[in-house]
């Protein structure tokens, strides 16, 4: 990919449409499932290679893996679209969850696993599945849609000291289990 991302810094169409042929899908699954809707994700994808191809000559190797590089612009755009149109998260508790808790545990090969999850991020999601439902839904909104206590409170039809409550409980019980496993 880093000779591809070369190439195309030098307007090389055909490593353009070889990157985009190898990415696009993972890119696209990332994208999905951040901004849920189908047609949100297919213009964050589009507006993600535009910014590639523009972009190419300023990727740094030695910063970033190449695909880490393409899905963080991916993430960028599409939590500036999810700002710029103000758009609602829809979520559904018991389908996020097992959504967010498949995509991190999962063996098949998914977006995230192209970002090479570290040990630390499985003992993340093993310690994150240990949480209880309502408290693991307010901080992967929190953290996963960077939203805002009160825009958490807002989706989560609560009063905002309860977000703030189970968020910081539920980081102190990542933070304790994160240290149980390290020390065994």
């Amino acid at each position: 990919m880093k000779a591809w991302l070369a190439a195309i810094a030098r307007q090389d169409n055909q490593a353009f449409r070889a990157l985009y042929d190898a990415t696009s899908s993972k890119l696209f699954g990332f994208a999905l499932r951040i901004l849920i809707k189908r047609e949100l994700a297919e213009e964050v994808l589009q507006e993600s290679f535009v910014s590639v191809w523009n972009n190419a000559a300023s990727y740094q190797a030695g910063l970033a893996a190449p695909m880490t590089w393409m899905t963080t612009i991916v993430r960028n755009k599409a939590f500036d679209l999810l700002r710029r149109v103000d758009a609602t998260v829809e979520i559904d508790a018991d389908t996020f969850d097992k959504d967010v808790m498949d995509a991190l545990q999962s063996t098949d090969p998914t977006p995230i696993e192209a970002l090479q999850i570290s040990a630390d991020s499985k003992a993340l999601a093993r310690c994150f599945a240990r949480l209880e439902g309502l408290h693991r839904q307010a901080i992967a909104l929190a953290f996963y849609h960077d939203l805002s206590h009160s825009e958490v409170a807002e989706q989560m039809k609560l009063p905002i000291g309860t977000v703030k409550t189970w968020v910081r409980r539920g980081l102190e019980r990542l933070r304790l289990c994160l240290t149980k496993l390290e020390q065994a």
